[in-house]
């Protein structure tokens, strides 16, 4: 029973993006990945595709042949992914029990908060002994004006309750957060979504008076709720992209997984020829779920001094390790080269030869 991700957010978000540095970094692990593109509008995808839709299905096709529009054509390309799911169901078979699985969904927002294909073949994948985690990702300008902040709130929420899968919320592109003013809170304010009253200001400055009982409503509904939270994201960071690996593999149970060649405690049961999702790590299950997430970035307020408060100085500290990296790289193959010189292979001569 493979794991896997189903990405979706809205367009622009940095999906495909997103998809493309997960390949990167779990291929630089040495850990299995394969990403599956169910976006039949995508024409340029930038990562190797192992499934890719527009085999079976593309929008301009239904949009030519039906006459439908570019949000009606979508719609329809989904609905027949569900009646064809044996041709997703036949590929993904294809790429082994131990696959993990990066789906890259389209930026329609109603295909994840009120269309029901989707979430039918998100249904079946499941029943097909998938593991899935749902990873939300929200562009991260959103938290610097008050009412686009709560509507990102609001749009999380209906995609949780919609997809009812364990769920992973991200402010994508927070490296690029102070190119869109200053925030009126610390970031962990938005991550952790604290006290919202806190905005009935700005949104009343923002809104006529009319709205205010309906702002607040809005926000109390958020806080009933109780569920939205984000992690952040800056791809191009190998940090935040490995702490956003950590939150998934906790969410989809990846983390309680052992590697195939690994040595369980004496007294254990061996099921090392299972697939992965059903080799035991029970020594290790408790606290690692109990955890907290440790490493850089781990922590907001890491990000918040990384990409808003101190910007320019970790850029000009990264740029003088990367040089340090550098140096000792060719030093190395200097070296190496040198040692090769010096240890010629040694060749037989004719006397060799001849005894």
């Amino acid at each position: 029973m493979p794991f896997g991700e189903i990405v979706c957010g809205s367009p622009g978000s940095g999906k495909s993006t997103y998809c493309y540095g997960k390949y990167q970094l779990l291929t630089a692990l040495n850990r299995p990945i394969s990403v599956v593109n169910l976006d039949p509008a995508n024409d340029s995808i930038p990562y190797p595709c192992a499934v890719d839709i527009s085999s079976l299905i593309t929008l301009q096709d239904v949009m030519n042949e039906h006459g439908l529009g570019p949000n009606g054509g979508m719609l329809y390309c989904m609905e027949y992914l569900e009646a064809n799911f044996d041709w997703l169901e036949e590929r993904l078979k294809a790429l082994g029990n131990d696959a993990y699985v990066v789906f890259d969904l389209p930026g329609q927002v109603e295909l994840t908060t009120n269309h029901e294909s989707l979430k039918r073949v998100v249904e079946k994948l499941t029943k097909t002994g998938f593991r899935l985690a749902a990873v939300h990702l929200c562009d991260a300008h959103y938290v610097t004006d008050a009412s686009k902040y709560v509507s990102v709130l609001l749009l999380s929420l209906r995609t949780m309750l919609h997809l009812e899968l364990p769920h992973v919320n991200v402010l994508s592109k927070v490296d690029l957060i102070a190119q869109y003013g200053d925030l009126d809170f610390n970031l962990d304010f938005y991550t952790e979504v604290q006290d919202l009253s806190y905005l009935e200001n700005s949104l009343t400055s923002s809104l006529p008076p009319r709205f205010a009982a309906l702002n607040m409503t809005m926000i109390s509904l958020i806080e009933d709720y109780s569920l939205v939270g984000f992690e952040t994201l800056a791809v191009e960071d190998k940090n935040s992209m490995i702490n956003l690996t950590r939150a998934i593999d906790r969410a989809s149970g990846y983390v309680f997984v052992p590697p195939s060649g690994s040595n369980a405690p004496p007294g254990t049961i061996d099921e090392s020829s299972s697939p992965s999702s059903r080799r035991p790590n029970t020594y290790a299950l408790f606290s690692t779920a109990a955890g907290p997430l440790k490493g850089d970035r781990s922590d907001v307020r890491d990000v918040q001094e990384r990409w808003v408060d101190a910007r320019e100085e970790w850029d000009a500290y990264e740029k003088t390790q990367w040089r340090k990296e550098g140096e000792l790289v060719r030093e190395e193959a200097a070296r190496a080269s040198t040692i090769r010189e010096r240890n010629p292979p040694e060749t037989m001569s004719n006397m060799d030869i001849l005894s």
